[in-house]
């Protein structure tokens, strides 16, 4: 199971700065591939989506893969223009979503 993400927004910037954004989720990311101790496979499980919003555009998406490792980081920048709110939502297989949200001032 997946842990409340760890996300890392500079809390102001000047207008027209670009920031650099951190977020890690903990999640085991199971690739469907692996058997277990029955002889099974064991299903597929992963974060397949992660998208970031500020003040209701997208600004950054990826699309993960089974080879994605457990407990994906992931790090971009963005400039920013005026103050507002990030919004992260982290897809998983089984439609569970895991989300933050996070305020920056622009000055």
């Amino acid at each position: 199971m997946a842990s409340k993400p760890r996300v890392k927004v500079p809390k102001k910037a000047a207008a027209g700065d670009i920031i650099t954004i951190k977020t890690l989720i903990s999640h085991a990311m199971e690739s469907g591939q692996r058997k277990g101790k029955d002889g099974n496979l064991i299903p597929r499980k992963i974060i397949n989506k992660f998208t970031a919003d500020f003040n209701g555009t997208t600004v950054f998406s990826a699309d993960l893969e089974p080879g994605i490792a457990a407990n994906p980081f992931i790090e971009f920048n963005v400039k920013v223009m005026e103050s507002g709110t990030f919004n992260f939502v982290w897809l998983d297989d089984d439609g569970t979503q895991y989300s933050s949200s996070n305020e920056i001032a622009v000055e």
